[in-house]
């Protein structure tokens, strides 16, 4: 269980979008203040859209690259939650300035608004991508150097350098997560929900991307939300930014996942059918191997394995089990 201070108002940006809805479930049980500001451009209101009609949280359809409306509307705020970003990684390739607007700008202007209304803690969803390939085994908060291959993994890393150095100007703090794989039953794109909608259209054969070598941190979306409100309460006297990686301390494989979601579909004599390229797509970082012993020495550790939190994701999203995180849930 997690203890909240039921007076701090907390400012969600992507608070409408997968990992955003389910932070918003969590507070709103918790009776805490919140306020959601999501231009539902990779999302919709589906999932808040009942809190907004019965007055439970304050919502505004606004772009965080209109920083004279969020100076506005952020106003009394005590928290942020920077949830909101690009998500459509490969979607870079063609769309080279998304990620510099929905990251970076972004990001910026957040900071902006928060030294404008003097607000001091930011939570930040940063990302296992800016990692890369250059350095060799397990990934740790202090590895380097940070070679991303994604304009996405590009866009997190310059993201995280603005909020070190608005930690150290202007006295935020901040705490930046670099996650694995976040999935859940909210969730519009990655491996699992591509291989379901793929098989629900051909139950004989299944594309997947590249070669069927990736390896990744896979964990489930209340475990991200709790592992990221743990670590702000445990670690509430920094120093600034309190950068953290975390996720699972296990991986899921390609073909694992596969395996999974073939068997809870209840499908048998799948053709497999690899495309062949050394990433399912340019800019993706086939195996990221995530050391989270940091965030085990704060007290913290994922309950569910990789494989476990993959099993039970596919089932949540072929509607198998119901989920929703409230302040009751058991972690």
């Amino acid at each position: 269980m997690i203890s909240f201070h039921k007076k701090k108002k907390w400012f969600i940006t992507g608070g409408a979008g997968f990992i955003g809805s389910h932070a918003v479930d969590l507070l709103v049980s918790a009776g805490c203040q919140v306020t959601v500001y999501d231009n539902l451009s990779l999302s919709t209101d589906r999932y808040i859209k009942d809190y907004v009609k019965k007055g439970k949280i304050r919502f505004y359809k606004r772009d965080l690259l209109d920083l004279r409306y969020l100076n506005k509307v952020i106003a009394g705020c005590d928290v942020v939650w920077h949830l909101a970003a690009n998500t459509d990684i490969p979607g870079g390739v063609l769309k080279h300035r998304i990620d510099l607007d929905n990251d970076v700008i972004a990001t910026f202007n957040v900071l902006e608004a928060m030294v404008k209304n003097d607000i001091k803690d930011i939570l930040f969803a940063s990302t296992g991508a800016v990692y890369g390939e250059s350095i060799k085994g397990t990934f740790r908060e202090n590895s380097g150097p940070l070679i991303p291959l994604s304009l996405y993994g590009a866009g997190k890393i310059a993201s995280e350098a603005f909020i070190s150095a608005y930690c150290s100007l202007f006295g935020i703090k901040a705490w930046i997560f670099r996650f694995g794989n976040v999935i859940g039953d909210r969730i519009s794109h990655g491996a699992i929900y591509d291989f379901i909608h793929k098989l629900k259209k051909n139950k004989k054969t299944l594309e997947i991307l590249g070669k069927g070598i990736g390896e990744k941190n896979y964990f489930l979306v209340e475990e991200c939300i709790h592992g990221m409100l743990f670590t702000y309460h445990k670690a509430s006297k920094g120093p600034f930014p309190y950068l953290i990686n975390l996720g699972t301390d296990s991986t899921s494989k390609v073909m694992k996942i596969v395996s999974i979601v073939v068997e809870e579909m209840g499908l048998s004599n799948v053709k497999y059918h690899f495309t062949g390229t050394e990433r399912g797509w340019p800019g993706d970082q086939p195996v990221v191997l995530l050391d989270t012993s940091k965030i085990h020495k704060l007290g913290w550790f994922a309950k569910r394995t990789s494989d476990e939190a993959v099993r039970i994701a596919t089932r949540r999203l072929l509607g198998k089990e119901k989920f929703k995180l409230s302040i009751d849930t058991k972690f």
